[in-house]
């Protein structure tokens, strides 16, 4: 166990082509879940906790870390679970989403597995708990589910995707005229987060649930085009972390078609705070913008349509 938690922090630089590490972990019971380790800054054994008054039901309480004061989710209720009660016993996934730092309680943590996104698949429709999961993958002939965090957070402190007066402005929208806006996240949640926040722009938009599906749908596109895709298609914003295909790998095929290549991409990714901006150079994205804050989301998809 001491190797797993001393390792986490080197083990978040590993950007692969297609792969990710993931970071095995319980709650109450035998189910076995994921976290990408890009997102974990640290595991520790839980400290000692205290409550806040009024916290929400799914705070289990706030630890004091490295200076920090940090708000800990019980991940098991969170998803429909039952309480994780024994938390001296417990452990605390210190993770960085949408620019912010939360820690997630787990009843235990296991390993660190490596894998290659063509074996982390979407959620089966009409699984029991699919509405938090993201996907899903198999380790040891067990499934191993990947919870949709940014779901897990939203439903706690939600986001706001309202734009300001200044950036919301119909006349994008206007001048675009029948061209497209593609936005690929595997998170349902996310995906709706960006196409509520661009509305106000008034462009039309197409959403993909993955990169293979973003890739599938803009190759059938660029097949009825003339010239090139962005007679149709006139910007992509992809999340990086995807089953099937991740954003990296999606940017690269995008960018290596003679037909596609002039169109934008900005990276639109939660793994703020160990991003790897040499690796946006590789692929050739355009952008890369932290989620999610509406205002800078807009103000980028504006300018890379050179509105």
């Amino acid at each position: 166990m001491a190797g797993i938690l001393d390792s986490v922090n080197q083990r978040t630089q590993l950007v692969g082509e297609n792969r990710l590490e993931l970071l095995l972990f319980k709650l109450v019971g035998r189910q076995r879940f994921g976290i990408n380790v890009f997102k974990v800054r640290e595991v520790l054994q839980c400290p000692p906790l205290t409550s806040l008054p009024k916290q929400d039901a799914y705070i289990k309480g706030v630890a004091h870390i490295r200076g920090q004061t940090i708000s800990v989710i019980d991940l098991s209720k969170a998803t429909g679970g039952p309480s994780i009660t024994q938390t001296s016993e417990s452990f605390i996934i210190i993770a960085e989403y949408n620019r912010s730092v939360q820690g997630f309680l787990v009843a235990g943590v296991e390993r660190i597995v490596t894998l290659s996104w063509k074996d982390i698949m979407p959620p089966p429709e009409g699984a029991g708990k699919s509405s938090y999961l993201t996907a899903v993958t198999e380790i040891d002939n067990e499934m191993v589910s990947i919870l949709d965090v940014e779901k897990i957070l939203n439903e706690i402190n939600p986001v706001s995707t309202e734009l300001s007066e200044e950036v919301a402005d119909t006349s994008v929208g206007d001048d675009l005229g029948d061209k497209l806006v593609m936005i690929a996240d595997d998170s349902t949640v996310a995906r709706n987060q960006v196409k509520r926040a661009l509305e106000p722009l008034g462009i039309n938009m197409i959403l993909a649930k993955n990169g293979q599906d973003a890739l599938d749908q803009l190759l059938a596109i660029e097949a009825t085009c003339e010239n090139s895709i962005t007679e149709k298609v006139a910007l992509m914003i992809s999340d990086i972390e995807m089953p099937e295909m991740d954003g990296y790998t999606l940017t690269a095929e995008v960018k290596g078609n003679d037909r596609m290549a002039k169109m934008p991409i900005i990276l639109h990714t939660s793994l703020s705070g160990v991003f790897n901006n040499a690796m946006v150079e590789k692929v050739g994205a355009e952008d890369f913008i932290p989620k999610f804050h509406p205002d800078e989301l807009a103000t980028a998809v504006k300018k890379w349509l050179k509105i």
